[in-house]
């Protein structure tokens, strides 16, 4: 289905939005930089991240609702496995999301100028898909930060769809989850992929659902099943789109 834009948005994107984007990302970024050495897991630490994504949303006129919340403790980490739609995902779990967390991301998202090193800053947790050692590495990270109470954000399928449907689900997020015994929290985000598709810069304004679903124990799950768990968390988040 081809998308309509609005020519008046469309001027407007490009005069206003992404100016004051790009404005509010190098600040974000560098209150950031700044601020998680000194604060690091706090409020503090987090606000800018937070402001930014918030500031993005309402700037494109794009409410967000969520639904589902009362599932979650908020005393516990959790690994969050979202669909991966747009670049407005991210926007929403930063934004929506009340849980101090790390990202586990594609090393590539490292060269972004300030973003980039605001995410290491913030400790989130770069990963290289092309080097199974350096990816362990990787994970090992993600465990230690987990070990600290820390929740885990992945998008299971590595990167966004093409076409809005669930892709496959890679298995490294899964593995960090029984191994260290940790629930694994499907989330179904709606309305991304209208928002901003893949390959191209063109926003439609309008509402994101995020679906928080109940926590899957892993505690009947190993390396033997993990497959099993996979499927379990795939068909969950697919249902909800």
């Amino acid at each position: 289905m081809k998308r309509k834009i609005n020519p008046f948005f469309l001027v407007y994107e490009f005069l206003i939005v992404l100016p004051i984007w790009a404005v509010i990302t190098i600040l974000a970024a560098l209150t950031t930089i700044i601020l998680s050495p000194i604060f690091p897991n706090s409020k503090i630490s987090y606000f800018p991240g937070r402001f930014w994504a918030r500031s993005i949303c309402a700037l494109c006129f794009i409410p967000v609702k969520v639904y589902g919340m009362e599932k979650l403790d908020r005393n516990q980490s959790y690994i969050f496995a979202i669909n991966h739609q747009s670049w407005f995902d991210i926007f929403t779990v930063y934004g929506w999301l009340p849980f101090f967390f790390k990202w586990i991301m594609k090393t590539d998202l490292r060269k972004i100028p300030f973003v980039g090193a605001a995410c290491q800053a913030a400790g989130h947790i770069f990963i290289n898909r092309e080097s199974p050692q350096e990816a362990k590495k990787s994970l090992e990270k993600a465990k230690q930060e987990l070990q600290h109470g820390i929740s885990v954000v992945i998008f299971p399928e590595g990167t966004r769809t093409k076409n809005g449907a669930l892709g496959k689900f890679k298995k490294g997020g899964f593995k960090i989850a029984t191994d260290i015994g940790l629930p694994i929290v499907p989330v179904t985000l709606r309305g991304c992929f209208e928002r901003m598709p893949r390959n191209t810069l063109l926003i439609s304004p309008g509402s994101i659902e995020m679906h928080i679903h109940e926590p899957i124990d892993v505690s009947a799950y190993s390396g033997e099943n993990l497959s099993e768990l996979m499927q379990r968390t795939w068909d969950t988040i697919n249902d909800a789109l």
